[in-house]
């Protein structure tokens, strides 16, 4: 089962995802955080990149844009019924970039309280909407230890998805973050299953990703919209190393900045025009794209308690 921002879905694992988009993206920073753009302008500037996805069989899209980051659950209602595509968003707080978007008030919240406002999204809606989460986002630094705020968003992390059986997708970065967050969760008795390694792509020691896919976790190569031949590196090296089955693929693209006037959108179109082609010269087959772009994600996003 997999939730969208209009309900509830079986989840295919015969159709096309995007695992981490952005339609929109504030910078501001939380406490100052105004959310006044207006949605018919946003549209305007982004349906046409998603339209462009029905193309590619693109069913489901994953907006990974967090609270307090410009996260919007009525522009992305409206972005689903206009595309027809099934779109995720999320719950959590985002503390990478030193925790400039965590809101004031959260700081003084334990694991659990942080928690509970998270299953409540979950269990209520979001902002005085019926619109769901469908995985949990948080972001940390990549260090080792977490700052404690940050350890405290992966510990609330783990009690929501015990609850609620949300996927876990953290920004991470390099693997140095990764290890501390494997260890919470271990802790917690929640399997590295429930978890998304996010922006594996940065990690540079190859070893590194043997020793995530041997706890596991998801790992997330989600910087497609942005840079290729190190993606197509890495790809080969899971298909050799044969963890090709614990991998994810996206863009992170799109961006419309309401801080800015002019837009510069980027597609979300790099994997299917550039990296497939890329891949199937070295040598992929049809079975491993289905992999990366239908069967890992659908399992990825099942809502599902992985317990320890």
């Amino acid at each position: 089962m997999i939730q969208t921002v209009l309900g509830k879905v079986s989840g295919e694992d015969t159709m096309t995802w995007l695992t981490h988009e952005h339609i929109l993206v504030d910078f501001t920073g939380a406490d100052s955080l105004d959310p006044h753009w207006n949605h018919d302008t946003v549209l305007q500037a982004t349906l046409p990149f998603l339209q462009e996805l029905r193309d590619h069989r693109v069913a489901y899209f994953v907006d990974a844009t967090p609270a307090y980051l410009g996260r919007d659950v009525r522009l992305l209602e409206k972005a689903a019924q206009k595309t027809g595509m099934q779109i995720l968003t999320n719950t959590g707080f985002y503390g990478a970039v030193q925790n400039k978007y965590i809101p004031a008030f959260a700081f003084a919240l334990e694991p659990e309280a942080l928690a509970d406002l998270w299953t409540g999204e979950w269990t209520h809606g979001i902002e005085g909407t019926t619109v769901k989460p469908g995985f949990i986002k948080i972001g940390v630094d990549a260090t080792d230890p977490l700052h404690p705020m940050q350890e405290k968003l992966v510990k609330a992390a783990a009690i929501c998805h015990l609850k609620t059986g949300l996927t876990i997708a953290s920004h991470t970065g390099e693997a140095r973050g990764l290890w501390p967050q494997l260890k919470i969760l271990e802790e917690s008795r929640v399997s590295a299953g429930a978890f998304i390694w996010v922006h594996a792509q940065n990690e540079k020691e190859n070893q590194n990703y043997l020793r995530a896919a041997a706890s596991g976790c998801w790992i997330s190569f989600d910087g497609l919209g942005w840079e290729l031949p190190n993606h197509v590196d890495k790809l080969v090296y899971a298909r050799e190393q044969g963890f090709l089955d614990q991998v994810l693929i996206s863009h992170d693209a799109g961006w419309y900045d309401p801080g800015k006037t002019d837009q510069n959108i980027r597609a979300y179109t790099a994997i299917f025009r550039d990296l497939i082609p890329a891949l199937k010269a070295k040598g992929f087959r049809d079975e491993d794209l289905d992999l990366l772009l239908e069967k890992n994600p659908a399992r990825a996003f099942s809502i599902a308690k992985r317990k320890l």
